[in-house]
């Protein structure tokens, strides 16, 4: 009884344990500590700890709560310190011994929490964006459908639509809108006319021209190039130029036929992948080549390479999806239902490629290529036709030439050569040089010579590759290379010695004394006295002679292989070590300027055959091709098939893709870092869009039809939003590169389903969906402002008049030039070169001297989308309004208003020669009196007459104007101020 009674006492006075209670105890010291960084706006390494699931599951570093186990918990190791450079929170001071305390029973107690104290993420699925376009009902309140919803809204907010524009301003609107280019005098008179007679049909008749126009291209084009981020030059450091003009002439004529936008879209990310796919559909992959690529010494191929695309998936995801995706290659998106695992998935459809640069022809030159090739084809056939014995011969000669090649074995690089390149070695013991490609170097390599006992010759191969310029074998931009000197040393005895060769041969050698490329000629031309020729060029001692493998257009970009025959074989010993150099020397004075000509990708092997000679058939070169060069009697006919590929065109080397032979593997990288691949994974789309269809394959082509598939949700609305945006100034959702739960939400919502879906029904036609735009009085409305809209809708969004704002600095540049008569109205080619200062070229404006060559004829004055868009130092008129400079995908400008506008437009070179050229249009073709002249430039530059208060205030200026010598002339102060009128550059 007494046992039991103490018993019982004991446990009576016993201190009660309590359990850790999450809300009270945990809960706080998370919401002090740790939700800044790991919370619902932030979630650093992927570590989220205010959801319980994610909370579990851990981050990038692996599970953070271990469940009844404190002590292997990561959290607490955290918390405590243990590695000093993990210790959480790295912001805030440490957790108090309490606190950590507190934690750490919770952890073994099991780490219960509630349910309700976890907070619920929301998937987000339902956002309207995520779910395909419907056509809306139309409402009934007016004839065309934009006016019907655009007034349903307007009469909800209790106001009306704006009056029509004036015909003249009407006119404009359409011209700079359609073209960029402001109307001639000749079309305001034309349509003034028509119009009076009949409104509707003379502006029908005006757009359709309009929308028939070359100049169409050029406008719209520009907008999507924005969206690409064309430019000419690699940016970076370095920023040299680069050559995919091309591209940007494939999408002006894109736009000029119409291509259906789904085609538009399907092309530029995999119109190499189509069935017999042409140079145009090649062409258009540049869309995705648009991406900076950094040259510096040092810098990691790989590393940038996937910079690269990282671009390409934030490109497409504003350009196409309208979606802002980028932030998901280092963790789930923080607002939108797309996860970093569907990120690497959608990723994977584009890791698959080469970068080449490729050779293409323009229209004229594929005819005359085409010429060339077939008249080659008819000689080489009337050859074998005259000699029916041919095939025999042949045969002879083949076997001859197969029998005579030894066993050669591959040396193995042991080390990095020096010279600035990778050498990024290759599965077939090539080496593929990557990375900053000096002008000049010595590439020397430390080899092992593998199982060879004996060496009497060194063999080496030069070789294609995709991702050399031309598909090289070389690194100019040509993808030609020579070679000054190809050297060897072994220790014999004990010695470094310096091996001897006495004989080379090659498939193909340039004649003697060749003259150098002039991108690759020094500064000084007078002293510069290098040169290439034959293979024995190679082993003369001579640093101005070398190699070269340049057999002319069409011909120079094929594989070649020389062998190099040694005074007598060395054999080979197990402390024998062997060193091969390749010198070359024959590059020009700036490596920042594409001048070098290096080897691009090369193998050398070694043979005891002591008579070991160059094969004429390397690189699976037409065997009679190569054979009827070989007989004497057909001497005269293999001259004029050589005078015929000296009539091959140049053709020029555009940047595109080129699937791989070895697909790579993609993984999940932890936090965007490319040295931390995690769980591998296969191609696939996020789950909030449209799903891919069955049994769908990894290809680019599968990737660019999912996108486009009429279930997409996004890429029609993204596409007619946008095209909304460059006629009224904002889209019907304002954040048009952002269609996600952060955006804006749409201003008319049931006008954008409809516009959508009605642009997919008529064929994704962009033609079409402007035609609509302009047909409507939402469009053809006054821009005047009362103050009741200023007060009720100060930036249009409801659209009850019509759109005014500055129109782009390109056509600010082209409005001056169209008026100037100064405009050159070329279609396509090549960027230029307009007037410049000098010293952004120069250091240190510019990292290295660029070279702006000024154009000095009409071609400086072409459209501003011809004009070379270098990325660091761009060119300053369009920068100065809002030009992005190509760096990064660009889906709104931006639009200021700065007095430095102003400077540029009235001093600016071009602005100046503009103004020269309307004060002497003005003088010659205006009429007999100065009101008469003056109120032709007006016309030529606002589209409209002037007042007669305006024409008596220039009249009056040009009069009280009495220039001194050096002074401009009275003709064109008059024409620079009416260049800069504030109406002169507004689209009203």
């Amino acid at each position: 009884m007494k046992s039991s009674s103490a018993l019982l006492l004991l446990l009576l006075t016993a201190p009660v344990y309590a359990a850790v209670d999450f809300v009270q105890d945990i809960q706080p010291i998370f919401s002090e500590h740790c939700y800044q960084c790991h919370g619902a706006h932030k979630q650093e390494a992927a570590f989220r700890l205010d959801h319980k699931p994610s909370a579990l599951i851990g981050g990038d570093f692996g599970a953070a709560i271990v469940l009844g186990k404190a002590d292997d918990s990561r959290l607490i190791h955290a918390v405590l310190g243990t590695n000093p450079k993990m210790r959480m929170p790295r912001k805030g001071d440490p957790l108090s011994a309490e606190e950590i305390g507190k934690l750490k029973e919770w952890i073994d107690e099991g780490a219960v929490w509630p349910d309700s104290a976890s907070v619920s993420i929301d998937k987000k699925t339902d956002h309207w964006a995520f779910k395909p376009p419907v056509r809306s009902q139309v409402p009934a309140t007016a004839k065309h459908p934009i006016d019907a919803f655009i007034r349903e809204r307007l009469a909800n907010e209790g106001l009306q639509p704006s009056p029509p524009a004036a015909p003249e301003t009407l006119l404009r609107r359409l011209h700079l809108d359609l073209t960029g280019l402001p109307p001639t005098p000749q079309e305001i008179v034309g349509f003034t006319t028509a119009y009076k007679h009949a409104p509707a049909a003379s502006i029908q008749q005006l757009t359709a021209n309009l929308l028939a126009s070359q100049h169409f291209g050029e406008r719209w084009a520009r907008h999507w190039l924005d969206a690409a981020h064309y430019a000419d030059s690699n940016g970076y450091e370095k920023d040299p130029m680069r050559f995919i003009w091309f591209y940007r002439d494939w999408v002006i004529s894109a736009y000029n036929r119409d291509l259906p936008y789904d085609q538009f879209i399907i092309e530029q990310l995999a119109g190499d992948e189509l069935p017999k796919a042409t140079q145009d559909q090649i062409v258009a992959t540049g869309f995705l080549r648009n991406t900076m690529v950094n040259e510096e010494g040092g810098v990691d191929p790989e590393q940038f390479r996937m910079e690269s695309m990282f671009d390409r998936m934030d490109t497409i995801g504003k350009s196409i999806l309208g979606l802002t995706i980028g932030c998901t290659q280092c963790h789930n998106h923080k607002y939108d239902p797309i996860t970093q695992e569907e990120y690497y998935r959608m990723f994977a459809f584009l890791n698959n490629d080469d970068e080449p640069w490729r050779v293409v022809y323009t229209a004229s030159e594929q005819m005359q290529r085409g010429q060339v090739l077939t008249r080659s084809a008819e000689l080489e056939a009337k050859l074998k036709h005259d000699h029916p014995y041919w095939q025999e011969r042949m045969k002879t000669w083949v076997s001859s030439v197969k029998a005579a090649q030894p066993q050669w074995h591959t040396l193995s690089f042991e080390d990095d050569p020096s010279g600035g390149e990778k050498a990024l070695r290759q599965p077939d013991g090539s080496i593929l040089a990557q990375g900053y490609a000096p002008t000049k170097s010595d590439v020397k390599f430390a080899v092992k010579p593998g199982g060879s006992k004996t060496i009497a010759a060194f063999r080496l191969e030069l070789m294609n590759d995709p991702n050399l310029p031309a598909y090289g074998p070389g690194r100019s931009i040509k993808g030609t290379a020579a070679l000054t000197e190809f050297s060897a040393e072994m220790k014999i005895d004990g010695k470094m010695t310096k091996l001897k060769f006495v004989k080379a041969s090659a498939d193909y050698g340039e004649p003697e004394n060749s003259p150098l490329s002039p991108f690759a000629r020094d500064q000084d031309l007078t002293k510069d006295k290098r040169v290439t020729g034959p293979i024995a060029y190679a082993i003369d001692g001579k640093a101005e002679t070398a190699w070269g493998i340049n057999a002319g257009p069409g011909r120079r970009n094929v594989p070649r292989n020389a062998v190099f025959v040694l005074e007598r074989p060395l054999e080979v010993k197990a402390d024998s070590e062997l060193s091969v150099t390749l010198s070359m020397k024959h590059g020009g004075w700036n490596s920042d300027d594409l001048q070098t000509m290096n080897l691009g990708r090369y193998r050398i092997s070694v043979t005891d055959a002591p008579d070991a000679a160059a094969d004429p058939l390397y690189g699976k070169k037409s065997e009679f091709s190569a054979f009827r060069t070989t007989v004497a009697e057909w001497q005269p006919v293999n001259d004029e098939i050589e005078s015929l590929w000296r009539q091959h065109p140049e053709g020029t080397t555009t940047l595109t893709l080129d699937p791989r032979d070895e697909p790579r593997m993609t993984s999940v990288l932890k936090r965007g870092d490319f040295l931390k691949p995690d769980n591998r994974v296969t191609a696939g789309v996020p789950a909030m869009l449209n799903p891919l269809p069955k049994n769908a394959d990894g290809s680019r082509l599968t990737f660019a039809r999912w996108m486009v598939d009429r279930k997409s949700p996004t890429t029609a609305r993204a596409y007619v939003n946008r095209v909304w945006q460059a006629c009224f100034g904002t889209g019907l959702v304002e954040t048009a590169e952002d269609f996600g739960t952060q955006g804006a939400p749409p201003s008319h919502p049931a006008l954008l389903d409809w516009l959508a879906v009605d642009f997919m029904e008529h064929g994704w036609s962009s033609k079409h969906l402007l035609r609509l735009i302009t047909s409507s009085e939402t469009y053809q409305q006054s821009s005047k402002v009362t103050p009741v809209l200023l007060e009720r809708d100060p930036y249009n969004r409801l659209l009850a008049r019509g759109p005014r704002f500055r129109v782009e600095g390109e056509v600010v540049r082209d409005i001056q030039l169209a008026a100037s008569g100064l405009l050159n109205p070329e279609i396509g080619g090549r960027p230029v070169m307009p007037p410049a200062p000098a010293y952004l070229f120069e250091k240190p404006a510019s990292y290295a001297p660029f070279p702006w060559k000024v154009d000095e004829d009409e071609s400086q004055f072409r459209r501003s989308i011809y004009v070379f868009r270098r990325r660091s130092t761009p060119y300053p008129f369009l920068s100065t309004f809002d030009v992005p400079n190509g760096e990064s995908s660009c889906i709104r400008r931006s639009k200021s208003n700065t007095p430095l506008q102003a400077l540029m437009t009235l001093n600016e070179t071009m602005s100046m020669a503009a103004a020269k050229a309307l004060g002497e249009r003005m003088w010659k073709e205006g009429g007999s009196d100065d009101a008469a002249r003056i109120a032709y430039g007006f016309q030529l530059c606002t589209g409209r007459q002037p007042t007669a208060k305006e024409t008596t205030v220039l009249v009056d200026m040009l009069k009280r104007h009495q220039p001194k010598p050096g002074e401009i002339d009275s003709h064109t102060l008059v024409a620079r101020v009416l260049l800069n009128l504030d109406e002169t550059i507004t689209k009203e």
